[in-house]
């Protein structure tokens, strides 16, 4: 069985293709034959050796795939040979809220995750996929797609159709965002520094653009599109650069979920920016698998196809990393573990 592993640090060029053991199944675990993995940027980091946490031992990367339930061991109930299956980045966040135990490991972070042809999971950590997804669009699931779903729908004030979501950039989860978004019957409004794919986003149905470039005081432009009011969520990836203009750009008891720091981590808010008007900040930490199953099931039943800006062959997956990298995405990134070339 061939399999992708990778030092935390080693960057792209560490990220290598070998012969993986394979071993008998324990209680209630499930061997998955993977079809397709997608990229996040968390993947990037762990190869930088920038990542939240770190392992000295080299693992199996990337937390999002999905694939063919295989064999199953002693004591599984919950899937069967044959299944179609999602991976859940957290393995023990079942459901409910985060917990220190609930997220002590993650997929491709501090365990082996699914960048691998065949790759054995508890049933626990299993989604199943709805018919209406491919193994491809499900594999964008459970980071980005997760991850916008909570912090849209689970982990801000009862959003409501009309409401309006700030995204910025065009990221897997800003673009996962917009299209949960406008299935949602909300009101979008996406920042980026390329006309062309603000042109896309538009094309996804964003009700307004905002070129941060050239508009450098974004979030003015966000309150006069909101006609003073502000955006009900805002998706705040950017980090110590964005920070502040997104805490303006909300709305009065609006959320402020950070998401990521794509600017860096660190700098200060202004603890009266959220005091006057009940703004909230959130911390996203993607997701548990009952939101895995939800946002699935959200985009079965609404007909929402994840964008997918290029799918990579398995032997190539260092050039999906590198892809990736350059940023000329617009949407997700994936790995068809099932084409070689």
């Amino acid at each position: 069985m061939r399999a992708y592993q990778i030092l935390h640090g080693a960057n792209i060029d560490g990220l290598q293709c070998i012969d993986y053991p394979e071993r008998d199944l324990g209680l209630g675990e499930v061997r998955i034959r993977v079809h397709a993995v997608s990229l996040n940027y968390r993947d990037l980091m762990v190869a930088s050796g920038n990542y939240l946490v770190s392992v000295e031992d080299p693992i199996i990367p990337c937390s999002d795939g999905a694939g063919e339930v295989l064999a199953v061991g002693p004591g599984v109930t919950r899937v069967q040979v044959g299944d179609r299956v999602a991976g859940s980045f957290f393995p023990h966040w079942l459901e409910g809220g985060p917990t220190p135990d609930k997220v002590r490991h993650g997929l491709g972070g501090d365990i082996d995750g699914m960048l691998a042809e065949e790759v054995i999971l508890h049933e626990d950590a299993l989604a199943i996929i709805p018919a209406g997804l491919s193994f491809i669009e499900a594999s964008t699931m459970p980071c980005a797609a997760v991850t916008a779903w909570n912090a849209i729908f689970v982990s801000s004030n009862h959003v409501k159709p009309g409401d309006t979501v700030l995204l910025l950039g065009t990221g897997g989860v800003s673009i996962l965002g917009l299209q949960l978004a406008r299935a949602a019957g909300l009101r979008t409004i996406v920042t980026s520094s390329s006309d062309d794919k603000l042109a896309r986003a538009r094309e996804l149905g964003a009700h307004h653009t905002i070129n941060y470039q050239a508009i450098p005081e974004w979030h003015d432009e966000v309150l006069h599109l909101t006609h003073g009011a502000g955006a009900q969520v805002v998706l705040e990836v950017g980090g110590k650069g964005t920070v502040n203009k997104s805490v303006s750009s909300a709305a009065m008891g609006g959320t402020v979920a950070v998401i990521g720091g794509v600017s860096g981590f660190g700098g200060e808010v202004n603890p009266a920016a959220l005091l006057a008007t009940a703004k909230r900040m959130v911390g996203i930490f993607v997701g548990s698998r009952a939101m895995l199953e939800d946002v699935m099931r959200f985009a079965d039943t609404t007909g929402l196809k994840p964008v997918i800006d290029r799918v990579f062959p398995f032997a190539q997956a260092q050039d999906a990393y590198r892809y990736m990298e350059s940023g000329s995405h617009f949407g997700k990134v994936v790995i068809d573990v099932t084409r070689r070339q």
